[in-house]
């Protein structure tokens, strides 16, 4: 698999990565010169007037942010299942993803890796029938069964958390589906065709405990509703020999252009509609000939409006960048309490669809990250050691499980001799007299009786994360604001 969920979290896009080394925000001003220059150009081979075509600008500016998580979704799924049979990482369309094992440190094919739970996968398309979904009982195991709509919300979350984890059956229909369950089992309405199940079982990482989730991993089992209660077997699927499975999803995503993607996206609502709080979007869509499952053909525009079409992904970044500058961090962190359900949300949506695709719900998980320490500078293992306090009784509130991960400055583990690549409640910390706790983050030890409270970083930059699943809602809560990751402090 080429990105997880956790994985994709901790990614930047990559036109945003350069927010902070000074790389100038187009704006209203500068894209209006862009419009005149454009005109100057089409005036010049034109005889006729040219209508000024900001709105036009606009619209499909606005269309492409709209559209991109459910192009990106289907592209991801495509590259996920494009496979003649399941393997570690990929898997054909109603086929489970196993992974077995946390990544190794050497793998850099997943990006700021999972050192807490193995994913159980599914893509499922319910266009035609619901598929039936049986998950085992998990014992007093936590687990969670996020599944997304093609538009990347979260439209039903099985787990420790909602349903508890004695053995459930699911039946997830599709839009306009209608019909009857066979007894004990529970319809989960999509509000698309494509679904995708991101599945995630807690394991301590310890051979015993690999072998324990392998286990429930093998008993869960997914089949169309007219096989259920019957034998089985997938049918041969089909591979894409032309579909690019080495580049990244995001990046054959952003290589389309406008027409192509304005195309892509046509098709796809047809059978993924838009919500009903979408229609003024739809609406806004049509005036530029964006309708869902009708073709997109710019020549129709005005030679003005076609030609600034074609300018529209940069414009649509641009917007997305703006947005990110508003985001300000809390103690040197970046989170975010608005995914998993976003409504109208649309550039947000895009924005978790470009660095956390298949973000949870924050009642669910919330992944703070950082790449400054409390004074905003860069973290530097080379020539500097830190430390991160919690005062007592303020280790992060949760109710499902807490991890702070090390990243090298790619997002990768960083290789070191105690092989110890996160620090999590499952570990036994040293506390100071006063019952706080001091994590530090730095290239070498601390010392013996520091060390069970030592997270390697690299002699170079890093990035820290923090992992809290099922965080607790009742105050200190991170969802409410009333507990704040505590500032990494370099140590003097």
């Amino acid at each position: 698999m080429s990105r997880s969920k956790d994985a994709i979290c901790a990614m930047r896009w990559k036109r945003a990565d350069h927010m902070d080394s000074g790389t100038p925000v187009v704006s209203r001003f500068g894209r209006v010169l862009f419009i005149f220059s454009l005109m100057a150009s089409v005036l010049a081979i034109s005889a006729g007037p040219v209508a000024f075509a900001e709105d036009t600008l606009d619209i499909a500016t606005e269309a492409y942010i709209y559209g991109y998580p459910l192009v990106t979704m289907d592209m991801t799924r495509r590259v996920f299942t494009n496979v003649a049979e399941a393997g570690p990482t990929n898997a054909p369309m109603g086929q489970f993803i196993k992974l077995r094992s946390y990544p190794a440190v050497d793998n850099h094919n997943v990006t700021a890796p999972n050192a807490d739970t193995l994913y159980t996968i599914v893509w499922l398309d319910v266009s035609k029938e619901p598929w039936v979904l049986s998950v085992p009982d998990m014992g007093n195991r936590y687990f969670l069964l996020p599944m997304l709509d093609g538009w990347t919300d979260v439209f039903a979350v099985p787990g420790s958390r909602t349903t508890g984890e004695r053995a459930q059956r699911y039946a997830i229909t599709g839009p306009g589906w209608s019909g009857k369950l066979p007894d004990g089992v529970k319809e989960l309405k999509s509000p698309t065709a494509i679904v995708w199940m991101l599945g995630r079982i807690y394991c301590t990482g310890t051979l015993e405990d690999y072998q324990a989730v392998h286990e429930l991993q093998d008993k869960f089992s997914v089949v169309p509703l007219s096989f259920y209660g019957k034998p089985y077997t997938s049918p041969p699927a089909e591979v894409d020999a032309s579909l690019d499975m080495k580049k990244a999803v995001r990046d054959q995503v952003d290589s389309l252009d406008t027409a192509t993607y304005f195309n892509y996206l046509a098709r796809l609502m047809k059978d993924n509609p838009p919500s009903a709080a979408d229609a003024p979007m739809v609406a806004k869509m049509a005036k530029i000939g964006l309708v869902p499952g009708q073709n997109f053909d710019p020549s129709k525009l005005g030679l003005l409006d076609e030609e600034l079409v074609r300018a529209v992904p940069k414009f649509a970044t641009v917007k997305v960048v703006e947005y990110v500058r508003h985001m300000k961090p809390v103690n040197g962190w970046v989170l975010t309490t608005k995914t998993g359900d976003y409504g109208t949300a649309y550039t947000q949506r895009a924005l978790i669809t470009a660095i956390g695709l298949g973000a949870n719900r924050p009642q669910d998980a919330i992944y703070p990250t950082s790449k400054v320490d409390v004074n905003g500078k860069r973290y530097d293992g080379a020539s500097k050691k830190y430390v991160m306090h919690f005062d007592k009784g303020q280790l992060p509130p949760v109710n499902g499980f807490w991890s702070l991960t090390m990243y090298d400055s790619h997002w990768f583990f960083v290789p070191n001799s105690l092989n110890r690549y996160t620090l999590s409640q499952r570990d036994r910390f040293v506390t100071n007299a006063d019952g706080s706790v001091d994590l530090y983050l730095q290239a070498d030890s601390p010392g013996e009786a520091k060390k069970p409270n030592w997270l390697p970083a690299p002699k170079a930059d890093f990035n820290p994360m923090l992992r809290l699943y099922w965080p607790k809602q009742e105050a200190p809560s991170i969802l409410n604001g009333t507990w704040k990751p505590p500032a990494i402090r370099a140590i003097d």
